[in-house]
């Protein structure tokens, strides 16, 4: 079992195929199999890298709340490109991952080739934050007093998952399957001190405007939480472009694999021929129609 030492923890991870690296970081809900259709399809052309956050086995699982946040979460990425020397890497990631590839572009651009950000902004509409805390706390508690195996069924079955079951049941089966065989105190810890605490994405606005890492968004057009602060990012991120993926919910990679390898494929061929653009500030104007008066 490949494991590694990086930023203090001990992280499982997984390597298939060789060339470009290209590093896959799960949402809340996976773990490194979430990517087992990417790791397929880019491992015949890139050398494709896949791991399990901490809190989740056969990663490390810290007992304390304290050992799980952002800051930490995105430290792992970091620690991990550099301990496998693969800086810098096409980092590719899924909401929680989105989360922790936005971060590491902002903070640690020199180990990111390439930066995807896919389902990223749960929590993040302020008018929403209120509840969204309130819910990851009341989650978390389920997990340690229903377990897995009972409230995993309910949480699985929310309102931007169905989408999976509707269009793959068997994949979905799949999905609840892995699902219920993390750790329960490692799910509740990082609800608690990664998913609830973490910054919204308007937060990170300046640092956002700064960015030169070549960045793509991607989300589905049902998951609602994702909607307004995936067009944010792409409205302040110079270098960024959006992708939304039609009748989708939140795991669009398992939703729609195809359309997904194939723009993520178009997007890192862009950015490996040096052909990826910095946007045009002709473009931005408060007029439909006209450039702004100078």
């Amino acid at each position: 079992m490949p494991e590694i030492q990086a930023n203090g923890i001990k992280l499982f991870y997984e390597t298939s195929g060789e060339g470009t690296p290209v590093v896959f970081v799960h949402e809340f809900a996976g773990d490194h199999r979430s990517w087992e259709d990417q790791v397929r399809f880019f491992g015949r052309r890139y050398k494709t890298v896949v791991y399990n956050a901490r809190g989740f086995p056969p990663s490390e699982v810290p007992e304390e709340v304290s050992g799980y946040s952002q800051d930490l979460a995105t430290g792992d990425l970091a620690g991990l490109i550099l301990a496998l020397d693969l800086a810098p890497a096409h980092v590719v990631g899924l909401s929680m991952g989105g989360f922790a590839s936005l971060h590491l572009a902002l903070r640690h651009p020199e180990l990111a080739r390439s930066c995807v950000v896919a389902g990223c902004g749960y929590g993040s509409v302020m008018s929403e934050r209120e509840r969204f805390q309130r819910e990851t706390r009341e989650v978390a508690r389920r997990f340690l007093d229903e377990g897995l195996e009972k409230f995993g069924e309910t949480y699985t079955t929310g309102p931007t998952r169905v989408q999976l079951e509707r269009k793959d049941p068997a994949a979905f089966a799949r999905f609840q399957r892995h699902f219920v065989e993390r750790s329960a105190l490692g799910s509740a810890n990082t609800m608690r001190g990664l998913q609830s605490a973490r910054p919204s994405v308007y937060e990170l606005e300046e640092a956002m405007k700064k960015c030169r890492v070549p960045t793509l968004i991607l989300t589905g057009d049902e998951d609602e939480p994702c909607l307004e602060p995936g067009l944010f990012m792409k409205r302040t991120i110079p270098t960024s472009a959006l992708v939304t993926f039609p009748n989708a919910g939140h795991l669009i990679n398992l939703e729609e694999p195809a359309m997904f390898n194939r723009v993520v494929l178009d997007f890192i061929t862009e950015v490996d021929a040096g052909r990826w653009p910095t946007r045009d500030p002709r473009s931005i104007s408060a007029s439909s129609l006209m450039q702004d008066d100078k």
